[in-house]
C-alpha cells in the first residue's frame, strides 16, 4: 500500500527516476559514487511521498576513511531504503539472489556494483565474499545483512550468521553495528499512515579489537551490541 502510495504522489516523476536509476546501471560513464547520489535523491523523494520518516542517529561514528561494512539487524523491505535516505557516505550492498530480479531493486543492484548471493550455492557465496573483499581493500563500503533473511519479528533478531562477517575479516576492515528500528512498519505493514524509522550507527569495531575472534565470535557480539542499543531506544520512546 505505502508502495502505492510513493507512486501515485509521484505519478509524473517516476519515469524520469526510473529511467535515471536505469541509467545509472548501464552507463559506464557513471560512477558508482555519482548513482549513489542520484539514487540518494529519489530514496529521500520516495521516502517524503510515502510518508515515512528517517531519523539517523550516531552518523559521527561512521569512520573517516573509507573501506568499511555495516551490518544491521534485518526488519523488513524497506531496510536499504533506510540507508540510502540517511547514509552521508557511498555504499554498495549485497542482496540475496532473489532481488536481482525485482524490477527496479534490479537497476539499483547494476548501478551500484551490488552483489547478489544465492545462500545455497558455496561457490557462488565464495566468489561473492571475495569481491566484496576486494572491493571494501579498495576503498568501496558495504551493506551486510548478518541474519541472512528479514527476522520478521518486529524489532526482534534472529541469530547472526558468522560468514557474514568473513569479507570483513579478510579485508581487515572496520565494522560499524547499526541498529534498526520500526523498518519492518513501512512495507510489511498494511496502511500508509505516517511512520518514523529509526537507524543508529554505533561505534565501529576496528581490526584489533576483533583479529582475535572466530566469525561467529563476532557475529554474536555485533548482535548484542545491536539487541542493546535497540532496548535503550525503546526505553527513551516509552515502546
Amino acid at each position: 500500500m505505502r508502495i502505492a502510495l510513493m507512486v501515485v504522489r509521484l505519478i509524473y516523476k517516476v519515469p524520469y527516476y526510473f529511467f535515471l536509476i536505469w541509467r545509472c546501471g548501464v552507463s559506464d560513464k557513471i560512477s558508482y559514487e555519482e548513482a549513489f547520489w542520484k539514487i540518494k535523491k529519489v530514496t529521500k523523494k520516495a521516502n517524503h511521498a510515502g510518508r515515512v520518516t528517517v531519523e539517523a542517529y550516531g552518523l559521527e561514528n561512521i569512520p573517516k576513511e573509507d573501506g568499511f561494512i555495516f551490518f544491521p539487524n534485518h526488519q523488513g523491505l524497506f531496510d536499504v531504503l533506510v540507508f540510502l535516505d540517511s547514509c552521508p557516505r557511498p555504499f554498495s550492498f549485497v542482496a540475496k539472489k532473489e532481488a536481482s530480479n525485482i524490477i527496479l531493486l534490479k537497476q539499483v543492484i547494476k548501478a551500484l556494483g551490488a552483489y547478489p548471493m544465492d545462500r545455497e550455492d558455496v561457490r557462488q557465496s565464495m566468489k561473492v565474499i571475495n569481491a566484496v573483499t576486494e572491493d571494501v581493500k579498495n576503498g568501496k563500503n558495504f551493506l551486510i545483512f548478518p541474519e541472512g533473511t528479514r527476522s520478521k519479528l518486529g524489532n526482534g533478531m534472529l541469530d547472526f550468521k558468522g560468514g557474514s562477517f568473513k569479507s570483513a575479516t579478510k579485508a581487515k576492515c572496520p565494522i560499524v553495528p547499526c541498529a534498526l528500528i520500526d523498518s519492518f512498519k513501512p512495507f510489511d505493514e498494511k496502511n500508509i499512515r505516517p511512520v518514523k524509522v529509526k537507524v543508529i550507527y554505533m561505534k565501529p569495531m576496528y581490526y584489533e579489537e576483533y583479529k582475535e575472534m572466530k566469525t561467529v565470535d563476532i557475529a554474536e557480539e555485533v548482535r548484542g551490541r545491536i539487541e542493546k542499543t535497540i532496548r535503550q531506544y525503546e526505553d527513551q520512546d516509552g515502546i
